[in-house]
């Protein structure tokens, strides 16, 4: 990874510690700064601006979120810590299951048909995941994180181009379910909030006064746990009081990787986004030292199309994604993708410290169930309506399963003592973003910010299992659709629909950068 040119500075206050941030915008980013100030790490700084965007980005991202967290302190291993939802319903009779659920469709992204209300509730892990990292790898009072976004939520936060564009699409038709939900995505007339709009949440910020004084508990065995038990009870949805009180953040080992001089660590299964970056990453990097390459775009798109049509075809079908990811892992490893078995929004914070704490935290809601906890301003997830993510039916996995997830937060090193933070927002984007922006940076050594903004190209299959090739505009990536024989689908210069790519890097000397992606709302600083 060479040195960019967003941020390059060397850590000179007085042996300060430092950190760099990518954000998810001005609030996000003024958690981290309030935390970088007080004197938290690189961990404490990306989870304060997680907690802020899953608290002031109505409709993009929620505290009713799941999360992974990537995270890597010199001279030790790195750890996943695996927050993501799971699959509730625990103790309830089998007729209890298929209901609950409205049918959404919308125009956003080309068309968005999903399921949202009580019964598309997932059992969310995000805050228990965030609290675990602080106490484990963070050097600030949890209460100290959680505080700026309790701050935000009363003061005001500007809305983000991001939500702006997804509200006017689901305003009125998903959160317009639940008259709460729907006061916190529109203005006083009932229309949705526009670019610059100032929206409060009073009821939000008291509840995270209270998760800061005691903890992510209250979600779970606590009141506000409770309050969603009942609700869930009252209107249909499948999360008991058991699937709070038996839901536990997951450490993990993430998967390893050496693509160039870098070591770097994946999500692990049962993550779905972790192994197929591992594997397209690997497979890049096994062309490339065989002197195989015939050309970049030709290889991703050819290694892209193979690596997720498996997926399509055999990996999104598996009951137990943990042992189908591992089994992918080692066979790639042997054979390459001769050895592949036959057969909506989200947000993510980067940061890097001077003292090469590395830390990406990804967190997702999906399209949100259009719904809150009564009482709360606190807006829940739709996992289980997810069409992509539950291949296998509407409510069909077992509780307690944790579900798919695309979310790909990475963390790397170098022996020289190079450290980086990566992640990205964007669906089944996720992977091929970050396969592109890593292996120019990796195998290439672009510096991080032109990484970020090069040209990208995502394969995508049609109802039928027909690959085509979505892409932003560039006359390499259309010559090599046409040598491969594949159709195109040409985005324009620069498309929020390619994911929105943000990363912290120290360079070799010790100088910190940050990039975000121009093609979402993103703020980098280098804190405090």
């Amino acid at each position: 990874m060479g040195s960019g040119a967003i941020i390059d500075a060397m850590s000179s206050t007085f042996g300060a510690r430092q950190v760099a941030l990518a954000a998810t915008g001005p609030v996000s980013l003024g958690a981290g700064r309030a935390v970088a100030r007080a004197g938290g790490n690189a961990v404490d700084v990306a989870v304060a601006a997680a907690m802020a965007a899953m608290s002031t980005e109505p409709g993009i991202v929620s505290l009713g979120a799941g999360a992974f967290i990537s995270i890597w302190a010199a001279d030790e291993e790195p750890i996943l810590i695996d927050g993501n939802v799971e699959m509730p319903g625990r103790g309830l009779p089998p007729e209890r299951f298929g209901e609950g659920v409205t049918l959404v469709e919308f125009a956003y992204g080309g068309g968005v048909r999903m399921y949202g209300g009580h019964g598309s509730v997932a059992t969310p892990g995000a805050i228990a995941a965030c609290q675990l990292a602080v106490e484990e790898r963070g050097s600030a009072p949890w209460a100290e994180v959680v505080a700026p976004s309790a701050a935000a939520c009363r003061a005001g936060y500007p809305i983000g181009g991001a939500a702006a564009t997804y509200l006017a699409h689901t305003a009125d038709v998903l959160f317009g379910l639940d008259p709460e939900a729907h006061a916190l995505v529109t203005r006083s007339d009932g229309t949705p909030l526009q670019v610059g709009d100032v929206a409060t949440n009073g009821q939000l910020a008291d509840v995270l006064d209270l998760i800061g004084r005691e903890g992510s508990s209250v979600m779970t065995i606590g009141e506000i746990g409770r309050a969603l038990v009942e609700d869930m009870e009252a209107h249909g949805g499948l999360i008991t009081a058991r699937d709070l009180a038996e839901y536990d953040p997951a450490a993990r080992a993430p998967v390893r990787l050496t693509v160039g001089d870098w070591d770097l660590a994946i999500n692990p299964p049962p993550s779905v986004g972790g192994p197929m970056l591992a594997v397209m990453l690997g497979e890049l990097a096994r062309r490339a030292r065989a002197g195989a390459v015939r050309s970049d775009w030709r290889d991703i798109i050819d290694i892209q199309r193979h690596v997720l049509g498996y997926r399509l075809a055999v990996h999104d079908l598996a009951r137990d994604l943990s042992r189908q990811g591992h089994e992918l892992l080692l066979a790639v490893e042997r054979h390459g993708l001769a050895g592949l078995p036959t057969s909506a929004s989200t947000a993510n914070v980067s940061a890097v410290d001077s003292d090469g704490l590395a830390c990406a935290v990804t967190v997702s809601s999906g399209y949100g169930a259009g719904i809150t906890i009564p009482g709360t301003g606190l807006i829940l997830n739709n996992a289980l309506g997810e069409p992509e993510l539950n291949r296998l039916g509407l409510h069909t996995l077992s509780p307690g399963t944790r579900m798919a997830s695309n979310m790909a937060p990475t963390t790397g090193r170098t022996a020289d003592g190079r450290v980086l933070a990566i992640g990205s927002p964007g669906a089944d984007r996720i992977t091929t973003a970050l396969m592109q922006v890593l292996i120019q940076g990796c195998l290439h050594d672009a510096d991080l910010p032109s990484a970020i903004a090069a040209p990208r190209a995502h394969v995508a299959f049609d109802s039928v299992g027909m690959p085509r090739v979505e892409h932003e505009s560039d006359p390499e990536i259309a010559a090599a659709c046409v040598e491969l024989g594949l159709a195109g689908n040409d985005h324009g210069a620069s498309s929020m629909y390619f994911g929105g790519v943000g990363a912290a890097y120290r360079a070799l000397g010790g100088g910190l950068e940050a990039a975000g992606d121009a093609r979402r709302a993103a703020a980098v600083a280098l804190l405090p």
